[in-house]
């Protein structure tokens, strides 16, 4: 980070961690909520500004914590995690770091950040050695249930959890990939992170579109065929509806939320593949009496294995959301299944790392498992689990650069 990014980028960064830890609004709702002149340039920096304190607010509270006397304010707390996050994370350089914190905060406690962040600066990188961090940096409640979950494991999926997460891309039929990309052996194709994924060559067209390594999995494991019927449920942003509709499925898309539903339109048409969009609650839809040769229900879930993508969920979400969660998968899956016809196959994914919420679910009645092949995930035997799931996690494929955390089951209506 360099010294010409000035005062408005700290300010819409402080803006940011505001909204998302004082009013728990989500990153980009509060990205968005931005005043309209900001430069793109600055808010691209504000929000790499907010992802380093999101991800790493645990450990910077630690190196901040020997030179507070008191709690302060939220808003110096969170300018004091910036500048503390700029010198020791993002290579700032010190007078600048200390300069524009300076400027965020209220004047009582200007000498206070003064002083607690030239303390930093003399520190340097030594101030975070011997830290826990990847204790620090997780909620406990998430600590302990993945530790529950995954055991020893949990240390890798909290250390990947703080590295910025790549740029996925699916493509679409025909398409060439853009320059610079690495093909990943699951199909997808992988590009550094901070890729401007609007400035690259085809997206205007519709070669591509945005979707994780893991969030791709589970249209592929449905496997189309053209010209089969298929029902894809919670379907908004449309990166699996785009796939299935590639595939050659006579794609019906239902989304509940209008906002979620305009965006899924509009990428279709980007895209310029066909799908039937419904506005609905799966739950309550009625379809009709109609049934699909395949349907994929990507249900609503905590997101906690996206947390990689989206450092602002442990701020969102708490232990006590899992279980409502849960539920209304169930309910969700009872629905998806009442919709498959005989035969027929149903793929559900959820991309939370709670097993409440991924291997805890059963097979819905009068359907019967229909195991993962390790053929169709190569690179991922590992994660099939021993139910014939799959089970991706953030500490997958390290040296790739990582994946978000998917649970996957596939089932045949008998």
């Amino acid at each position: 980070m360099s010294t010409h990014l000035g005062s408005p980028t700290r300010r819409a960064a402080l803006s940011l961690l505001e909204a998302v830890m004082t009013r728990h609004r989500p990153l980009e709702e509060a990205l968005d909520a931005l005043p309209k002149g900001i430069a793109p340039r600055d808010k691209a920096a504000a929000h790499r500004i907010a992802g380093a304190v999101l991800r790493r607010a645990g450990s910077l509270d630690a190196v901040l914590e020997p030179f507070l006397r008191r709690e302060p304010p939220s808003e110096v707390r969170q300018a004091l995690r910036m500048g503390a996050a700029e010198l020791l994370l993002l290579g700032t350089p010190a007078h600048a770091a200390v300069a524009s914190c300076v400027t965020l905060v209220p004047k009582p406690f200007t000498g206070l950040a003064n002083a607690v962040l030239r303390r930093v600066a003399e520190a340097g990188q030594a101030a975070l050695e011997g830290l826990e961090a990847e204790r620090l940096d997780t909620p406990p409640w998430l600590w302990s249930a993945w530790h529950g979950a995954y055991g020893p494991a949990v240390r890798a999926i909290a250390a990947a959890h703080r590295q910025e997460a790549p740029l996925d891309l699916s493509l679409a039929p025909g398409a060439e990939a853009p320059e610079g990309g690495v093909a990943l052996p699951t199909g997808s194709w992988r590009y550094p992170a901070g890729t401007r994924v609007t400035e690259m060559p085809g997206f205007a067209e519709g070669s591509f579109w945005v979707q994780d390594a893991a969030a791709a999995l589970p249209a592929r494991l449905l496997a189309v065929r053209p010209g089969e019927g298929v029902l894809d449920l919670c379907a908004a942003p449309g990166g699996k509806t785009a796939q299935l509709a590639a595939a050659g499925g006579q794609v019906v898309a239902v989304e509940r939320e209008p906002r979620r539903a305009a965006r899924l339109r509009e990428n279709l048409a980007r895209l310029q593949l066909p799908a039937e969009l419904v506005e609905a609650d799966a739950t309550e839809w009625d379809a009709g009496g109609a049934v699909f040769d395949a349907v994929l229900l990507d249900a609503p879930c905590t997101a906690t294995g996206t947390i990689r993508r989206h450092p602002d969920v442990p701020y969102l979400k708490r232990a006590r959301d899992v279980a409502p969660m849960a539920g209304l998968q169930r309910a969700l899956l009872a629905a998806a299944a009442r919709r498959v016809a005989p035969g027929g196959r149903l793929v559900l994914a959820t991309c939370s790392l709670q097993p409440e919420e991924g291997e805890a679910h059963a097979a819905p009645e009068g359907f019967v498992a229909d195991p993962v092949r390790p053929e169709e995930v190569p690179g991922l035997e590992a994660a099939i689990t021993p139910a014939g799931a799959l089970r991706t996690r953030p500490d997958l494929w390290p040296e790739r650069g990582g994946m978000d955390g998917f649970f996957m089951a596939r089932w045949r209506r008998a």
